[in-house]
């Protein structure tokens, strides 16, 4: 049952949808809607069985409501997965239009957006059954669109704070770092570093794509699955989550974690361990901001480009906050930041 899985945090609701004429197998789990709508993108994966996709769908749609919060958007958090039947699969137009009225039925209560195995055509076609969808094709210099460049963004920044905060380097100039996944948003913070200065490694599990990005850049390039354990002054996650465990952690040959991917501690108590070995840790759902910010203004109708690029500029002085209270206290950074994301939607 859904109340006993670990990761069930008294959710508002959590949502299973099934149509049959277009084969759609979907979760939409709404954690909070303390703040407003509960927010997040929609997922098209692959999962090894029917409860890691239920889990994955727990675990985001709480990140979500820490997220925004922090983020200071008048929004709850949910998200959106849908069911991929084997690896590579694509994404039916019946089944986009299927996940659209399961949106629409909720009646406001979730807005969707792109996350992996989405994009702005595919939003597209989910907004033709909902009016509860953001990250749609923009006009040039107004908020929304593809979230991917503003999360990258974001993590860009937060990622030359965190070089200043742990490692007293005021430019990214000869700083090493390894990137795991170089999708929209890995790739994006890797081009970013590189103009920099930056020395970086790369990793993903398509090597092919590491590969052409790494010889456009001038970086390294290392298994997917040894990237964590790559000597590096910062490891940036930006693929899927749950990647540091007791053994990775334990494996780390670095100063900084700082990235961009969701849910990068494998349970809550792992931010201790982090702690415990004098590793910076930015928390991923204040560093990973930036795309919310950008489809949630859209939805919202609050503001234009500018306005968007001017509240990501705020995730360093968030981060800092709870570096500087983590410091203060001698409480694992991810504590301080699930402490301050509680408070923020009710829940201290």
């Amino acid at each position: 049952m859904t109340w006993g899985l670990p990761d069930f945090d008294a959710h508002e609701g959590v949502h299973l949808f099934t149509d049959r004429a277009s084969g759609l197998q979907a979760v939409i789990a709404i954690h909070s809607t303390a703040l407003g709508a509960a927010a997040g993108g929609v997922r098209f994966w692959h999962y090894p069985d029917e409860a890691a996709a239920l889990t994955d769908a727990l675990r985001l749609s709480r990140g979500m409501s820490f997220k925004n919060a922090m983020a200071g958007l008048p929004m709850g958090g949910g998200k959106g997965v849908v069911l991929a039947e084997r690896p590579g699969a694509t994404i039916s137009t019946a089944q986009l239009e299927a996940f659209g009225e399961a949106v629409e039925s909720l009646g406001g209560k979730y807005v969707t957006a792109e996350d992996v195995g989405m994009s702005e055509e595919r939003m597209k076609v989910i907004a033709t059954r909902t009016r509860h969808v953001s990250g749609l094709p923009v006009e040039s210099g107004a908020a929304g669109g593809d979230p991917g460049p503003y999360t990258a963004q974001g993590v860009y920044l937060g990622v030359r704070a965190a070089a200043k905060r742990g490692l007293g380097a005021d430019e990214m100039r000869g700083v090493h770092v390894a990137i795991q996944g170089v999708g929209s948003v890995g790739g994006g913070l890797a081009r970013l570093l590189a103009a920099d200065g930056a020395r970086l490694t790369l990793a993903d599990v398509n090597v092919a794509k590491a590969q052409a990005l790494a010889e456009e850049l001038g970086a390294d390039v290392v298994a997917a699955d040894t990237l964590l354990a790559t000597e590096a002054d910062i490891v940036s996650p930006n693929a899927l989550g749950a990647i540091l465990t007791e053994q990775s952690i334990d494996a780390l040959r670095t100063t900084v974690i700082a990235g961009g991917a969701n849910n990068q501690l494998a349970t809550a108590d792992l931010g201790a361990a982090l702690h415990a070995r004098g590793i910076l840790y930015a928390p991923d759902y204040v560093i990973n901001a930036g795309g919310i910010i950008n489809v949630g203004l859209e939805y919202l109708g609050q503001g234009d480009e500018a306005e968007v690029l001017a509240r990501i500029g705020r995730i360093p002085v968030r981060l800092e906050e709870i570096w500087a209270e983590s410091v203060s206290t001698d409480t694992p950074a991810a504590d301080v930041a699930d402490a301050m994301a509680m408070r923020l939607i009710g829940r201290a």
